[in-house]
């Protein structure tokens, strides 16, 4: 026997449809402006990642770069965020930003493309290495500030967490498949041969690019003021806002002293440990898994801890896992040390991108639309620009005082590091500002 139909429901007041509307955000699923832009970066991350794993490779290995070359390299590659990183900010800001995104691809793709070129030749040397190095690191400060100012002209305002995570996400599976995949590769072929997958990658992320439609207009010259001013005022934004400027602080400390041991982590894996590509390629990938987890876990964990409290704990957290790195030369044999890099690095990534997913959220939200190319530019600067001083300063302790002690000096300057925000009202704040009206 059949129940009888239920009684229709009462139909919502036009206010209360109105309401829900405004809570419930679109889907990103269906946006297919969106998939085209996500679907950019995942195919392009893929292969910068294999990419990534093969520049030191190449370096340590095949060219038998020293600590102080190591060192060389990764300035170079970082350089471009001291030297122009403010400037940047402010031409992004003038100029429309998928555009900017696109040409960065290309010089991207050439400038990858050209390294089996110099091997194939019998002409590859470290300073053609130093070369390519600076050129992608040039078209990268081009290429990362109009994406995280471009996020916000593509989606609405409430769907920028969402989509953030989503990138994220795609991101740390890049991460994990891209070095695998690398290492897996190096046992059959050479290394040079795999910038050509970086090369596909940026072409492919330069080919959807073209494929996404925005409204952005190009900002009315009559509005442009000089150059120094506009780079002022972002710059002024970062240092007076009472929390992005201790968040700055934090991480561009955290970069610094981390980047001492990241810049020396090849040597420490394939010469102090030797444990080969392979294990270089296994650690590279379950540290972004890890990184994964904790782009997931990030919204949970706020709950627990409160958005603001999550901030230093897992700045703190960062460099507790930092300490495997140092470690694990007492380890009693390859496979242990190789268990412990592997736990330390997951962990690192994991504290990492869940402190990113939280500060960068909050950052696109309270800045003014106006001003955020030129906000992302200076935090880059601040963040980023010591990593060239760090690079060089990892390859001059390494030679001068040796690979583990110069290690110990990062871990124990990243604890340091969390002071600007352990000590700060972040503890305080369940939630994080989300409006730049406020």
């Amino acid at each position: 026997m059949t129940e009888p139909p239920a009684p229709p429901a009462a139909a919502a007041p036009p206010e209360a449809e109105a309401s829900a509307l405004r809570q419930a955000p679109p889907s990103l699923w269906r946006d297919r402006n969106f998939a085209a832009f996500w679907s950019a970066q995942s195919i392009s991350q893929f292969g910068v990642q294999i990419g990534h794993l093969a520049m030191p490779v190449l370096a340590v290995v095949i060219l038998g770069a020293s600590e102080f070359q190591v060192g060389v390299l990764n300035a170079s590659a970082t350089a471009a965020f001291l030297l122009i990183g403010l400037p940047a900010g402010a031409w992004v800001d003038r100029w429309l930003k998928r555009q900017v995104m696109i040409t960065a691809d290309l010089v991207r793709a050439a400038a990858m493309l050209s390294v089996p070129l110099l091997w194939w030749m019998d002409l590859l040397h470290m300073w053609h290495l130093y070369a390519v190095a600076g050129v992608l690191g040039i078209a990268t400060v081009f290429f990362d500030v109009a994406y995280q100012s471009y996020v916000p002209v593509l989606v609405r305002n409430d769907q920028v967490p969402d989509a953030n995570s989503k990138l994220e996400s795609t991101a740390q599976l890049a991460r994990m498949g891209g070095p695998a995949a690398g290492g897996a590769l190096l046992q059959v072929i050479a290394a040079p041969l795999l910038f050509l997958a970086d090369t596909v990658g940026y072409l492919f992320s330069a080919l959807f690019l073209a494929r996404t439609r925005d409204r952005e207009a190009r900002a009315p010259r009559h509005d442009r003021r000089p150059l120094a001013v506009e780079i002022k005022e972002g710059l002024g934004f970062v240092v007076r806002h009472p929390l992005i400027s201790r968040i700055a602080a934090c991480t561009g400390l955290t970069n610094f002293f981390a980047g001492l041991a990241a810049t020396l982590f090849p040597l420490l894996v394939l010469r102090e440990l030797g444990l080969g590509a392979g294990a270089l390629g296994l650690v590279y990938s379950v540290a972004a898994a890890g990184g994964l987890l904790g782009a997931v876990a990030a919204p949970r964990l706020a709950k627990l801890t409160g958005e603001g409290a999550l901030i230093p704990l897992a700045s703190l957290a960062s460099a507790v896992f930092l300490m495997a790195m140092p470690l694990s030369v007492l380890m009693p044999d390859e496979a242990w040390a190789l268990i412990l890099l592997v736990v330390g690095e997951a962990g690192l990534s994991f504290c990492s991108l869940v402190y990113n997913v939280m500060q960068v959220t909050m950052r696109q939200r309270v800045c003014p639309p106006r001003l955020l190319g030129r906000m992302n530019a200076s935090i880059r600067f601040l963040v980023y620009g010591v990593l060239p001083l760090s690079g060089l300063l990892a390859g001059v302790l390494g030679h001068a005082i040796g690979l583990v002690p110069t290690l110990w000096i990062g871990v124990a300057g990243t604890l340091l590091a969390a002071v600007p925000v352990l000590f700060s009202p972040l503890w305080t704040l369940r939630r994080l500002p989300d409006s730049y009206e406020g």
